[in-house]
């Protein structure tokens, strides 16, 4: 029966089955084409990286490995902190049958020592841990998180829609939201406005949320404007945002927000709710196939036939259900991730636990978007909903 390997006599084992090399014939090799692999942790990498190193944690190695090299021929150069993860870490990759495989000795210290170049991480410590899940995700990494930081959303309503939303988008690290509501928290909101607590009740929505959603994340930037969307102050709230999340519950607002989001290019994430039901779709005016609201509602419809949640009562999960769907949209926006609910409406039924996709083509007869449609004006368009009563 053989002797076990103590720690120094395992690692003399691994040395004979993996090529060590120093950082400066590293360095060579990369610029001939091999990649570099920093397996360290995320938040080792803080301090710094080899240049142009693909950062990917000792942990997660085999399970990415393949998704971001896939050519087992192409030669990997591995290295950690001092170079003995590194040794591991390349054996790991020989035995997935990756041939061209060595280990980078003395690590990022001797790499840091030599003077050899290094890439400054763009994330700090708290950016690093706070994110950690959202930055392993190959889709997202320190360019996608770096997009969510400087993105700003606007969030019309601090209520049902907008409570579960905003609170999502400021955990997932959107550099500003800006909030829109004029109303105060109600007892009568808690059931499902989950952003408010009883303690606030009487305080204005926007302070309440503005509250919660900094003592979630106090790393993002906040804006509460409270007051109501009017014709004469719909743009000035708007603008200069990248997406909108249309949280409101009456019809003026929403024709208001539609003619807006056309007119500044604001892709607008819409959402609503009633009694067991919700449906949800995104209108992206930058894009040329996308309908815009007013396709699938032309003209405002009557009071009676849309009454809203005080009216008609809402089951309190269903606005965090439809909220959470919003906030995923809009982080694919900003990420450019996945396929948004462009041209498509889902539909969801709560009692029956169903998704229903529908397709929601652009309408070339479209009052608001039609190429010949003229815009009527903001003033219009409100009127156009009192009308309707």
């Amino acid at each position: 029966m053989s002797e076990p390997l103590n720690r120094e006599s395992w690692l003399d084992e691994l040395r004979r089955r993996v090529p060590e090399i120093s950082p400066a014939e590293a360095l060579a090799r990369q610029a001939r084409g091999a990649l570099l692999i920093d397996v360290r942790e995320d938040a080792e990498r803080v301090t710094g990286t080899p240049s142009n190193a693909l950062g990917l944690s000792r942990g997660f190695l085999e399970l990415r490995i393949e998704q971001l090299e896939a050519n087992r021929d192409r030669p990997l150069l591995v290295f950690c902190g001092s170079g003995q993860r590194s040794l591991l870490a390349a054996e790991a990759l020989q035995r997935m049958g990756y041939r061209q495989v060595c280990s980078v000795t003395g690590g990022f210290n001797r790499w840091k020592a030599e003077g050899l170049p290094i890439s400054a991480s763009a994330l700090d410590a708290d950016t690093t841990e706070r994110y950690a899940r959202q930055l392993r995700l190959p889709q997202v990494g320190e360019a996608g998180q770096g997009r969510l930081a400087t993105a700003k959303v606007v969030v019309l309503g601090a209520g049902g829609l907008g409570a579960p939303a905003a609170l999502y988008l400021a955990a997932a690290g959107v550099g500003q939201l800006t909030l829109i509501d004029d109303d105060k928290v109600e007892r009568s909101n808690l059931h499902r406005q989950i952003i408010h607590a009883d303690a606030r009740v009487g305080m204005a929505k926007t302070e309440s949320a503005r509250i919660a959603l900094q003592a979630l994340n106090p790393r993002i930037h906040i804006e509460t404007r409270t007051e109501r969307l009017q014709p004469d102050n719909v743009e000035r709230l708007l603008a200069d945002h990248d997406v909108l999340i249309d949280g409101a519950d009456n019809f003026p607002a929403r024709y208001l927000l539609a003619a807006a989001s056309l007119r500044l290019k604001l892709p607008m994430v819409y959402g609503a709710v009633e009694r067991f039901t919700g449906q949800l779709s995104v209108f992206d005016p930058r894009r040329d196939d996308s309908p815009c609201y007013r396709c699938l509602f032309p003209e405002p419809p009557a009071a009676a036939d849309a009454p809203n949640c005080s009216e008609a009562g809402v089951l309190g999960v269903l606005p965090g259900i439809v909220g959470l769907l919003q906030a995923t949209e809009a982080l694919k926006l900003i990420l450019e991730l996945g396929e948004p609910l462009v041209g498509r409406l889902l539909s969801f039924d709560a009692l029956g636990m169903h998704f229903r996709e529908t397709r929601l083509p652009r309408d070339p007869t479209c009052p608001g978007c039609a190429a010949d449609a003229p815009f009527m004006g903001y003033r219009q368009i409100a009127g156009l909903c009192s009308a309707a009563g």
